[in-house]
């Protein structure tokens, strides 16, 4: 039986929520204050912790404070009067799971726990998973950088959970892949996966298209409509870009999420939805709330869990998987096989790839279309990425990491292969810059925190040390 430790100054919510958790076969040990809950930690292990923020001689910021540095696997859950809203959001920052505002719903109370128990289970009670090829590769999804193999980690863990996960990258990253991961290896697989561009919806449609209308309640609406909420039922809505929401509809969106219900436009009841909201946005969402431009309580409601996806140019070794894999899905649509010689292959290497994988996709597509042997050659590349990669560094490739591009659709993992050209590569640009690794970086096209992030994978000699 799950346990949760209750933590509140006053004893009738002590008792209150103890019941109300034994009905629901869920155990509980009550504690007045931060101290008590401290003792019971150490005798007893929790799947949840819920706590009142206003408490003395130990208030819960600092429990939480104490908690996260001693068990930080177990999820926090505080309960916040009016005024301390703003406290329980900058817990969620620091990690906190959820809030409650006081007075709150005992559907709601329940819903938060058994998410936060599902979580603990999940997360918390997992040995870490092996960073290798065969458990960090799922459908569509390559994962040969070390980046995208945490990012494809993260999918793991969380996928079978309930909890809102927020994607950040650049357009073409494959956020939206990563949303049908988590989808598909989630508990609602079996049920819709709907995904939604928010920026491509106009302003006044968006709520209709949203939570829905009925009939007559507004011009042009002329039966009742089902929104995406409802439609989604069961499964997962994925709301890409979802900065373009207008900050009115932010407020909606946010009291669906707390109450999981919705009401129709123009009607006068709610309905309860179950659905599970991941969301994207190639825009830094934090710095969107500095901005007023997003609001900051449906920021932490929605980035239980963050996913950052690098650019392609900051994760050089999976451009030739991906190169292979889109060349396989050529082959498939019976356009033929085809293979990268090795001075297209190079081409590859060198270009930026400012439209990320989505870019790299449409180019192999090109070449496929306007190829008329099995061999890509430098000439059936888009000219543009022709000519851009000429003006960059010319990457050490030696003609078996072609061969291992074209055969990574035959699953052949590359992962060792490219680290070491990686390393290889690296060695020659700091060396060209006397080993000032910013000068590194600049010429590299990445930040000087992914330079240093690479350098600890070097197994041969160490890299030059930066001149002072």
């Amino acid at each position: 039986m799950p346990s949760v430790l209750i933590v509140d100054d006053e004893p009738r919510i002590l008792t209150l929520l103890s019941s109300l958790l034994k009905t629901n076969a869920i155990d509980s040990v009550p504690a007045r204050d931060g101290t008590q809950a401290l003792k019971a930690l150490e005798d007893q292990t929790f799947d949840c912790i819920v706590s009142d923020i206003r408490m003395t001689p130990m208030d819960g910021m600092e429990l939480f404070r104490n908690v996260r540095t001693s068990n930080p696997e177990i999820p926090f859950v505080l309960l916040t009067a009016y005024g301390t809203v703003e406290t329980a959001i900058e817990a969620m920052r620091l990690g906190a799971f959820d809030y409650l505002t006081k007075p709150f719903k005992i559907d709601d109370f329940l819903t938060v726990i058994r998410r936060a128990i599902a979580y603990k289970n999940v997360v918390g009670n997992q040995p870490p998973v092996p960073t290798t090829a065969a458990n960090t590769r799922f459908d569509h999804v390559i994962a040969e950088s070390e980046a995208m193999k945490k990012a494809c980690e993260v999918v793991k863990r969380v996928a079978p959970t309930d909890a809102t996960v927020l994607i950040e990258g650049e357009s073409g990253t494959g956020k939206e892949v990563i949303a049908r991961a988590l989808h598909e290896n989630s508990l609602r697989k079996d049920k819709p996966f709907i995904a939604v561009n928010c920026a491509a919806v106009p302003e006044n449609l968006m709520e209709s298209e949203m939570f829905g209308h009925i009939r007559g309640s507004f011009t042009g609406a002329t039966t009742d409509k089902m929104g995406l909420f409802e439609a989604a039922t069961g499964g997962t809505l994925f709301l890409d870009e979802i900065t373009s929401l207008p900050l009115a509809l932010q407020g909606k969106l946010l009291r669906v999420l707390q109450e999981q219900e919705v009401r129709r436009v123009g009607a006068t009841t709610s309905m309860k939805v179950d659905v599970r909201v991941l969301a994207a946005s190639n825009a830094r969402l934090e710095e969107k709330v500095k901005a007023n431009a997003f609001r900051q309580d449906l920021y932490y409601r929605i980035a239980v869990i963050t996913i950052d996806l690098p650019p392609l140019r900051e994760r050089v070794s999976d451009i030739l998987p991906l190169a292979g894999h889109f060349l396989s899905c050529e082959a498939t649509r019976g356009r033929g096989e085809h293979r990268l010689s090795r001075e297209a292959a190079d081409i590859l290497i060198r270009h930026l790839w400012p439209g990320n994988v989505r870019e790299l996709e449409n180019a192999i597509r090109h070449a496929v279309t306007f190829a008329d042997r099995e061999e890509i050659t430098p000439d059936l590349l888009p000219p543009r990425i022709v000519s851009s990669a000429a003006n960059n560094p010319t990457p050490v490739i030696a003609s078996a990491s072609v061969d291992a591009a074209n055969e990574c659709y035959r699953n052949q993992s590359l992962r060792a292969f490219l680290r070491e050209k990686e390393k290889d590569y690296l060695e020659q640009v700091l060396s060209k810059a006397n080993g000032n690794k910013e000068k590194a970086a600049k010429a590299l096209q990445i930040s000087l925190a992914t330079l240093y992030r690479k350098l600890p994978e070097s197994e041969a000699s160490p890299l030059p040390t930066e001149q002072e």
